[in-house]
């Protein structure tokens, strides 16, 4: 069983970075997939970023491409996620999630929530205007 725990979210003003980090255990981590999520009081959950097993292979939702960097450190275990130019409307709790299957990589696949099968708890990131 996957255990995942981000940390790195706090209140940053627009225009500023975070770089939030999400370890896990349990798993060989280089087995996982692993997924970036948000989800903003009053909305549903969305996709943010993911990135392949080795790493070779990020994704991107249209509204953080060219400002948000998704990577991984296989040796340690832990994915990232780069997070510049902030905006206020990406005020959210950011949650990693993972998927152990052996499934091949799927762009369209690893955008859905459903392909996961474990979850962190989260990290508040606040942008203030």
């Amino acid at each position: 069983q996957v255990q995942l725990v981000e940390s790195g979210g706090r209140l940053v003003q627009a225009g500023g970075s975070l770089r939030l980090s999400c370890a896990a255990s349990g798993r060989t981590f280089s087995s996982l997939a692993m997924g970036w999520f948000r989800q903003a009081p009053g909305k549903e959950r969305e996709f943010v970023a993911a990135i392949s097993r080795r790493g070779y292979i990020p994704s991107y939702a249209d509204s953080v491409k060219d400002r948000f960097t998704i990577s991984r450190d296989n040796t340690k275990n832990t994915v990232y996620l780069q997070m510049n130019s902030l905006k206020p409307e990406d005020t959210a709790v950011y949650y990693c999630a993972g998927d152990s299957s052996s499934l091949g990589w799927s762009q369209s696949r690893y955008s859905s929530h459903k392909s996961y099968d474990a979850w962190g708890q989260g990290t508040q990131v606040t942008v203030s205007s």
